[in-house]
C-alpha cells in the first residue's frame, strides 16, 4: 500500500527535511506541498538540493484536495497550525511539528504562548509525540504533537531517571547548546552570519524558554509531584545539532543502568559505553540519539550528555517515526540513514 502524504509549510527547514526523508520511503508518496508565500514555485527553486526529486508544485493550503490524502504533516509556525488543523477533515491523520498541541492544559498554553488556544477540541485529543515513551498512544492517534527539539533532548536524558527514582528531583540542571536552524528560516538580524559566527551565547535565561513548559508537564506527571529543572539554552554558530549536558544528584551506576535499560531495545537510541561522550557530529543528518553518562568528581553526582540532530530526531525524523506508527508501518521505515560525517 502507498500512503498519500501532504506537507504543509514545505518551504521551511523542517518541511524540507520531511521531503528529504520521505523521498526514499518505500510506502509514502508526497502528493501535496504547501507554502503560501511561495505558492506557484517548484520545490527545486526554494530548495535546490531537492531538484533531483519529482515533486508537486508548491500551492496554497486552500488549493489542496485532502480527500485523497492519508496523512498530513503540518510544519507551520506556532499559532498558524491550530487555525489550519481545526478545519482539516476529521478523518485525516495529522502530525503537527509546531508547539500548538504539545501542552495538555489550555491555561498553561496561554501562559507560555501569550494567547488563548483556538482549537481546544483538537488539543484535547492530541498525543505528545515522543515516540519512545508514547508509542502505543501514537499508534492509535489521529493527531500527534511533535515535541520541541530542546525538550526532546532533555527528556531523553531525564525521563528514565525520574521513572526509576534514581535522582534527586530538586537538583537538576540542563545546560544545552543548539544549532541555528532551530530558530527557523525566516530572516532575523541576530541570526545573520556576522552576528552569529565566531561566538556563542545563552538566551532565554532564567526560566523564560517555552520548552520549559514541556519539561514541567512531562516530569511532574511522571513523578506525581511538581518538578522544576534549571535550564539554560545556548545558540551555537552551527547549522544543525543539539547537545545537552545534564547534571543530576544520584548514584552514577544506577543512573547509567536506568538509561541503558530504557534504551537497549530502541532502534534510534544509542547508549554509549560508560564515560564516553556524545557529539553532534556523530548524529548529524540522522534520526539517532546518542546518550552518555560520566561520573562527576563530586561524589554521588552524575553527568548525562545527550546529542541529536534538531531537524531530524528533534523534529522531522521524529515526525516520520510517529507517522509510520500511525499508518501501521514499522517505525524505523525510511529512517535508518547513517549520520553524515565529517
Amino acid at each position: 500500500m502507498t500512503h498519500k502524504i501532504a506537507i504543509l509549510g514545505a518551504s521551511g527547514y523542517t518541511g524540507a527535511e520531511l521531503v528529504r526523508l520521505i523521498a526514499t520511503h518505500p510506502t509514502m508518496e508526497i502528493v501535496a506541498l504547501s507554502a503560501n508565500a511561495k505558492a506557484g514555485k517548484p520545490m527545486a527553486e526554494v530548495f535546490p538540493h531537492l531538484r533531483h526529486l519529482d515533486l508537486p508544485l508548491l500551492v496554497r493550503i486552500d488549493e489542496i484536495d485532502f480527500a485523497g490524502v492519508d496523512l498530513c504533516f503540518c510544519a507551520l509556525p506556532h499559532a498558524t497550525s491550530q487555525a489550519v488543523i481545526k478545519d482539516l477533515p476529521k478523518t485525516l491523520k495529522i502530525v503537527d511539528l509546531s508547539a500548538d498541541f504539545r501542552l495538555r492544559d489550555p491555561e498553561v498554553y496561554a501562559k507560555w504562548y501569550g494567547g488563548q488556544h483556538d482549537a481546544l477540541e483538537c488539543q484535547a485529543e492530541a498525543v505528545y509525540g515522543l515516540t519512545e515513551f508514547y508509542r502505543e498512544d501514537i499508534r492509535r492517534a489521529r493527531l500527534v504533537a511533535g515535541t520541541g527539539c530542546n525538550a526532546a533532548t532533555g527528556i531523553y536524558a531525564l525521563r528514565p531517571l525520574i521513572a526509576d527514582a534514581v535522582i534527586d528531583l530538586d537538583d537538576i540542571i540542563i545546560d544545552l547548546k543548539t544549532g541555528v536552524s532551530g530558530a527557523g528560516r525566516s530572516l532575523k538580524e541576530n541570526l545573520l552570519h556576522a552576528e552569529l559566527s565566531e561566538g556563542a551565547h545563552a538566551y532565554a535565561v532564567g526560566g523564560k524558554h517555552r520548552h520549559l513548559a514541556e519539561f514541567d508537564q512531562e516530569f511532574s506527571a511522571l513523578a506525581g509531584r511538581e518538578v522544576k529543572v534549571q535550564f539554560t539554552p545556548h545558540l551555537l554558530p552551527a547549522n544543525r545539532g543539539i547537545v545537552a549536558t545534564v547534571y543530576v544528584k544520584g548514584e552514577v551506576e544506577a543512573v547509567y543502568a536506568s538509561l541503558k535499560r530504557a534504551y537497549e531495545d530502541e532502534p534510534f537510541m544509542v547508549m554509549l559505553p560508560f564515560g564516553e561522550t556524545p557529539s553532534t557530529r556523530h548524529v548529524r543528518g540522522s534520526n539517532f540519539c546518542h546518550v552518555g553518562v560520566s561520573a562527576d568528581r563530586i561524589p554521588n553526582r552524575a553527568i548525562v550528555i545527550v546529542a541529536l540532530d534538531n531537524l531530524t530526531k528533534g523534529s522531522s525524523g521524529q515526525a516520520l517515526q510517529n507517522a509510520n506508527l500511525m499508518l501501521g508501518e514499522d517505525e524505523a521505515t525510511g529512517l535508518m540513514l547513517a549520520p553524515v560525517f565529517p
